[in-house]
């Protein structure tokens, strides 16, 4: 009896605010260095690490290095998700802020190429890598530490603020680059949609060196963590794998799969919506491949009102999730994004009021299809290979959707001589194969989290299917 007394006593030491702050905090900080990244890989890295080439190759070079980050992502859910779930999600959680932190902090003092040369640009790509190699372990142990610690009937709402955390990142990220720009200016008679040679000297480094002080703030709150109730007793049992990585491939395939491409809308319409839409709208109309011809200023401004509708439509995105399920509220979704994407160019040629619609819509859609992912993925599989599988989903659907999509996006603007109707298009497509798989898919509101769990030493696929998800009807 002294037993479960004593463990019914440490079970509620993460309250609802740790639980939900540390959560929060530390993909806000997450997104925020991957932000920052992306806009300085279209204000000022072609020209300081790629100063030797076009203007549209060395854009479309800084978004390969930009898109190489979301191939080591994989690599980190796997190293990360293998520690999350062999020794607890809280030092697992600590280790990849860290390694987001160190990086980003080090882009902040890199040489440029006219430093450095080649080495200044091979060194860009080293830190790129470290951070998605970071943030690949980072989403999918947020994402844990938010539903393993909810209760049964709130996870979709728990697991949004995790997702909250992006929307938070990217006003935090490019306010403070609003904020550079607007005390370190371009010269009379510059192009204002290109930054001051101040900026390009040494202002575009202070976002990437404040990241410091955010993974401080981070890490104390994780440091005041512990293990959530169903991990622990997934420990206490002798359910931990010795190889999660294994266990997935083996008994997990079919989730892995279809939690691949449960994302692959999400991504693209992320990546489109942040990254592609940033070069797009700042490239003037008389460019060899015409933009919308917004200053800098202007547009990011436009996008920040775009940003508040995605953090409000990801909080709004639990509850109907909760309500309805994670399957149902996604296949609306979907559906409303492959036909957003057959729209681009109608909304976008209504003048400013159509482009900051197209926005205001993308991003709406972006919060609606983001929150309920972060209940949805870790629900797929049991305690024991959770962090793995998640994360394996989560960041492999990086490499088709968001590591291609700016540069795809590029490419198909260029075919197009400057209209984006074939990015729409494109937009579409993957909206399409997401929704399939959804269609193919079950529903996982209705499992419990420590379902489905087979003992180690016990062939988990003789008679029995190993994954929570697979007893629940669709």
């Amino acid at each position: 009896m002294p037993a479960p007394t004593t463990n019914t006593a440490q079970a509620p030491v993460n309250s609802r605010s740790r639980v939900l702050v540390a959560s929060l905090i530390g993909t806000t900080i997450e997104f925020y260095d991957f932000y920052i990244y992306a806009t300085a890989a279209v204000l000022v890295f072609p020209a300081l690490f790629f100063p030797n080439s076009d203007p549209t190759t060395a854009l479309l070079s800084s978004f390969a290095v930009f898109g190489a980050a979301m191939v080591a992502r994989p690599i980190g859910a796997v190293v990360f998700g293998h520690l999350g779930d062999r020794l607890g999600r809280k030092g697992t959680l600590v280790a990849s802020l860290l390694t987001m932190g160190i990086a980003t902090f080090l882009i902040g003092v890199l040489p440029t190429y006219a430093q450095a040369g080649w080495i200044a640009t091979a060194l860009l790509v080293l830190m790129r890598l470290a951070q998605g190699f970071a943030l690949g372990g980072e989403w999918s142990g947020a994402a844990l530490v938010a539903t393993e610690n909810a209760p049964k009937n709130k996870r979709a709402l728990y697991g949004t603020f995790p997702q909250l955390g992006a929307p938070l990142g990217f006003i935090i990220g490019n306010g403070l680059f609003l904020l550079i720009g607007a005390f370190l200016p371009s010269s009379a008679g510059a192009d204002p949609s290109q930054p001051s040679e101040a900026f390009l000297t040494w202002g575009w480094r202070i976002p990437f060196l404040f990241s410091a002080v955010m993974v401080a703030i981070g890490l104390w709150v994780r440091m005041r963590l512990v293990e959530a109730p169903v991990f622990s007793k997934t420990r206490e049992a002798g359910l931990v794998r010795k190889l999660p990585l294994a266990t997935v491939f083996r008994s997990h395939w079919k989730q892995l799969v279809l939690g691949t491409f449960f994302m692959l809308a999400t991504y693209v319409l992320f990546y489109l919506m942040t990254t592609f839409s940033l070069s797009y709208g700042r490239t003037a109309t008389d460019a060899a491949v015409p933009g919308l011809g917004y200053s800098y200023t202007t547009f990011v401004v436009m996008m920040i009102f775009g940003v508040l509708f995605f953090a409000a439509f990801t909080l709004i995105s639990g509850p109907l999730a909760d309500k309805y399920g994670r399957r149902a509220t996604l296949i609306w979704v979907t559906a409303a994004i492959l036909v957003f994407g057959l729209v681009w160019v109608p909304l976008i040629g209504m003048g400013t009021l159509g482009v900051v619609l197209w926005l205001v819509l993308g991003f709406t859609l972006m919060g609606m299809t983001f929150g309920p992912m972060g209940a949805l993925l870790p629900e797929l599989f049991p305690t024991s290979v959770r962090y793995t599988g998640s994360g394996i989903s989560y960041n492999v659907s990086s490499i088709l959707g968001a590591a291609v999509a700016p540069f795809i996006a590029v490419a198909l603007w260029e075919a197009a001589d400057g209209s984006p109707w074939l990015v729409g298009v494109y937009l579409s497509a993957m909206a399409l194969l997401t929704l399939v798989s959804l269609l193919i898919g079950k529903e996982t509101k209705d499992i419990a989290l420590d379902e489905g769990e087979t003992p180690v030493g016990v062939d988990a696929t003789a008679g029995q299917d190993e994954s929570p998800a697979a007893t629940v009807a669709p």
